[in-house]
């Protein structure tokens, strides 16, 4: 064991004697001491580390602060979108108002009698049989049970069947218990216009009780009769189909509806007409 130590302290001892001449030697090359060697040493892969730590830590920071930017950024550009959308969506309701409305002075023209109440459709209520929706105007603007309903184009919507002060149910002419008197235009010939009749029609209408000799041709224009509740010539649709009825003795004609009733936004109550 005393053997082995001594031999250890011999191996230990040249080689410090080694690195004691060869930092001599660099020294003498750089100008440095011995110490300053060391303490270079030793300090040279710490600078190191801390000047890589610090180039991690900027590129971090740089990243941060670009995300935070770009982040900034797209919401700022989400805001815009937002915004220019809503401009669109307002520019575009006021461009069909304004379309309606002149649609509307047009018809007043025509009927210098018609007095109007607008309303907008708020809620809608139908099923296999009914078709009825809800306008935000009542009997605070003059409006009462069966008064009817049409564009701004003089096409016929329905029927006004419940009244509140702010509010008034329309049945539309979709409608299975709503029943117009109506004339085709182009003949003169007389019937009775009914919405929910066919299952496989659902959003069409039919005219009965036709004469067996009515002459009746595809597009033929469907308008109202004129009564106290419907005024004369309000638009109701256009004939699609023709037939007989099941007795085989009068006619009946399908007709499309002037207006797509589940587009309407808004209507027209007309409050007042003469009668012809």
């Amino acid at each position: 064991m005393k053997y082995f130590f001594t031999r250890r302290v011999k191996i230990v001892l040249i080689i410090t004697v080694l690195l004691a001449v060869i930092l001599g030697v660099l020294g003498s090359f750089t100008g440095l001491g011995l110490p300053k060697m060391v303490v270079q040493g030793v300090l040279t892969p710490i600078r190191a580390g801390v000047s890589k730590l610090t180039s991690s830590a900027e590129d971090l920071y740089d990243y941060i602060f670009s995300y935070e930017s770009m982040a900034a950024e797209n919401e700022s550009l989400k805001r815009k979108i937002s915004e220019m959308e809503d401009a669109a969506r307002q520019k575009d309701a006021l461009s069909q108002e304004n379309q309606r409305l002149r649609a509307l002075l047009d018809l007043r023209t025509g009927h210098y009698d018609y007095k109007f109440t607008d309303g907008y459709i708020i809620s809608w209520d139908s099923g296999d049989w009914s078709n009825t929706f809800t306008i935000n105007r009542g009997s605070s603007s003059g409006i009462e049970v069966n008064m009817c309903a049409v564009t701004a184009n003089g096409e016929l919507v329905g029927l006004v069947s419940e009244v509140g002060p702010n509010y008034a149910v329309i049945k539309s002419v979709l409608d299975s218990s709503l029943e117009i008197s109506a004339t085709i235009s182009a003949s003169g010939y007389n019937g009775m216009v009914k919405g929910g009749y066919t299952s496989d029609l659902p959003n069409m209408l039919r005219m009965n009780y036709l004469a067996s000799n009515a002459t009746i041709h595809i597009n033929d224009q469907v308008v109202t009769t004129g009564s106290t509740v419907y005024p004369r010539g309000l638009v109701i649709g256009k004939v699609v189909d023709a037939g007989y009825d099941d007795t085989g003795v009068a006619k009946y004609a399908i007709l499309e509806p002037a207006v797509d009733i589940q587009e309407l936004a808004q209507v027209f109550i007309i409050t007042e007409y003469d009668v012809e």
